[in-house]
């Protein structure tokens, strides 16, 4: 527990440490984000805001992680799977950000470009538990072996979620908070289920988004990119999956699954039917098209993101005491 608390602090000083110098350089290199010609209007504010936050965050994880895993001696094959997927989705999402830098748009890599990466970054971790002949879920007792379809499953898993996060990163803070609780959900499963090692690296990435607030608080100075959300994305499913409490990312990310179906159900609508659900989507350009202010949405976002994880938590508490984890 205490190995925990070193990682959590370490990182969060990192994040305030390296967030700084990395904000100077981005403003005077003049590297923006560029918004999307759909949110001009309500976000005109934001253009060239400071992007690819996301390295310091996954540099202040990294470091954190190996520090404390080394003091702790648990830095484990299964924690170096989890790190080298933050770290090359990390490497997929700068390389989107700068080539939207760079074209001074919105649009970076190509869309099968990003999806073959991020499926080539998840198998890693996928096959792991094929080897380690751990390629089944379970849920209270409920023991389904998916055998040699797990790494289908996993891999679908890591890469919804990357693109889940991605989506949600659309308000000032609301990516970040949101992460905030989900990996601190994350922390204190793997800490109940016995993997300290996980736990180690979950309450990192939850501090790391906690320190990352102080910088993309509305008004944000920077953004964390794709080279964040796509990162962190990856990352939540990977410790859900290395931690063998897949199923429990259900309530533990239902933001992200939130904001991904409302762009599902969005576009298939209108594909045919003709007609939009929502106002706009991801679901909360919905609710700033309802005239709720931006903080109030993030605000209320977090607060359904830390319940989802309080549940997920106290499910997760029940089935190890029940003898079904």
């Amino acid at each position: 527990m205490i190995m925990i608390a070193v990682s959590a602090l370490i990182t969060l000083t990192l994040v305030l440490l390296f967030g700084v110098p990395y904000l100077d350089f981005m403003k005077k290199k003049m590297y923006g984000q560029y918004i999307r010609e759909e949110v001009q209007k309500l976000h005109a504010g934001k253009n060239k805001t400071p992007t690819t936050g996301g390295v310091f965050i996954v540099v202040s994880i990294i470091t954190g992680s190996l520090i404390a895993l080394f003091m702790a001696q648990e830095l484990t094959t299964r924690a170096i799977i989890v790190l080298m997927t933050l770290i090359f989705y990390m490497f997929t999402g700068f390389e989107d950000d700068i080539k939207k830098i760079k074209g001074k748009q919105n649009e970076g890599l190509s869309p099968r470009a990003k999806l073959a990466l991020q499926i080539v970054v998840s198998m890693l971790p996928s096959f792991y538990l094929i080897f380690q002949h751990q390629a089944q879920l379970t849920f209270f007792g409920l023991n389904i072996e998916l055998g040699y379809l797990y790494p289908l499953f996993a891999v679908f898993m890591i890469v919804g979620s990357s693109n889940a996060l991605n989506l949600t990163d659309g308000l000032d803070g609301l990516a970040a908070g949101c992460s905030f609780f989900a990996f601190l959900a994350c922390a204190l499963i793997c800490k109940i289920g016995g993997y300290n090692d996980i736990a180690i690296i979950s309450i990192a990435a939850s501090a790391a988004s906690l320190g990352f607030l102080y910088f993309n608080k509305n008004p944000a100075k920077i953004f964390m990119g794709d080279t964040g959300s796509l990162a962190l994305g990856g990352m939540l499913a990977t410790v859900a999956i290395m931690g063998k409490f897949e199923l429990w990312l259900i309530p533990i990310a239902i933001i992200f699954i939130s904001e991904t179906l409302s762009v599902m159900i969005q576009v298939t609508s209108f594909k045919l039917t003709g007609k939009r659900v929502f106002k706009m989507s991801p679901i909360h350009h919905h609710f700033e098209l309802c005239d709720w202010k931006e903080k109030k949405i993030v605000y209320v976002f977090c607060a359904i993101s830390a319940i989802g994880g309080i549940i997920a938590v106290w499910g997760f508490l029940v089935q190890t005491l029940s003898g079904g984890g």
